[in-house]
């Protein structure tokens, strides 16, 4: 909860809710906010693939409001901005504004590469990687190496790519601006949420959903295509096939083989530990509170910043999302 009115990222008896971005556990209560709150605010990105995952449900709702990047909204004299954060498309940090000029900042998900630092008194801060054992420091360039074991994959057939909605269309972006001019092919879910990204200027080049002909053939025949699915498939599709898991929770190496044909590439959208302390260190807060609700490294991170960097830090309770 940021000043005297917005709560985001779960639903609390506010006026105004905000979605940071479309990951399930950032959604938490909507529903509920969408019945009890006056303004419930995202990006028109965020707003289009929430309803890719869930449905229309904005569709006769006034009170969901859009708001982009470096556009402000005022409420009972608390001033409300969003700011990109490089995280999924659309994912916002939200800064609020209060009536004495104090400035409280909620990051939500980011990576630090492109997501501009914002001046805060009071951080709110994630730590999915929080612990000082979660860095990487490979040497490498992990989208290049990404793209060698894709096309590598690719001179056997079909390779199968696995990861979460929002990391499945970074690759595709990668190996796109890359020149791999391959069919993309993959089920409803991901094809209808990588549309939505192309609407907000992603390019990712053919796409097919697996249930078409051509892409049926080329899956059976075992041609050279990219098959995009959602991690809760890694485990019923593509078994005997060419398989990449991308994933942010390697930190040994940047692609690790756990088969004879399948790799994990430590492709992550979050900072890592040094990149979180990066963060508040030119933040420059008074108070940095650690997001301890998602993952458990909240109390690990206050305590290495309290440590290291002198700055009081503090954890939110854990499961205090509603």
């Amino acid at each position: 909860m940021l000043g005297n009115y917005v709560a985001c990222d779960a639903f609390d008896e506010k006026p105004i809710r905000v979605v940071t971005h479309a990951h399930a556990d950032h959604m938490a209560g909507l529903p509920q906010s969408l019945r009890t709150c006056e303004k419930v605010l995202m990006t028109s990105a965020t707003r289009d693939l929430i309803e890719v995952i869930r449905g229309p449900l904005f569709s006769e709702r006034e009170n969901v409001e859009t708001l982009e990047y470096g556009q402000s909204i005022q409420y009972d004299g608390e001033k409300i901005t969003f700011f990109k954060a490089d995280h999924i498309l659309g994912a916002a940090q939200v800064l609020v504004e209060d009536t004495e000029g104090k400035k409280m900042v909620f990051t939500g998900d980011f990576r630090l590469e492109e997501t501009p630092i914002l001046y805060s008194n009071y951080l709110v801060i994630e730590a999915t990687y929080g612990s000082p054992c979660c860095k990487r420091s490979f040497g490498i360039d992990i989208r290049a190496s990404l793209v060698q074991l894709v096309e590598k994959g690719l001179r056997t057939g079909v390779v199968y790519v696995f990861g979460y909605h929002g990391k499945l269309q970074e690759v595709m972006q990668i190996l796109h601006d890359a020149d791999v001019e391959v069919p993309f092919v993959m089920p409803e879910n991901v094809y209808h949420f990588s549309k939505a990204c192309e609407k907000h200027g992603m390019k990712f080049g053919q796409l097919h959903l697996s249930s078409e002909r051509v892409a049926r053939e080329m899956l059976d025949e075992n041609l050279p295509c990219i098959a995009f699915y959602h991690m809760n498939q890694k485990n019923k599709v593509g078994l005997d096939g060419f398989r990449v898991c991308v994933s942010g929770w390697e930190f040994t190496s940047a692609i690790r083989r756990t088969g004879d044909k399948e790799y994990i590439v430590a492709l992550s959208d979050h900072s890592d530990f040094d990149g979180l302390l990066e963060y508040v260190r030119r933040s420059e807060p008074e108070l940095v509170i650690t997001d301890n609700s998602r993952v458990s490294h909240g109390e690990t991170l206050a305590k290495e910043i309290r440590k290291r960097m002198g700055i009081s830090a503090v954890a939110l309770p854990k499961n205090c999302l509603f």
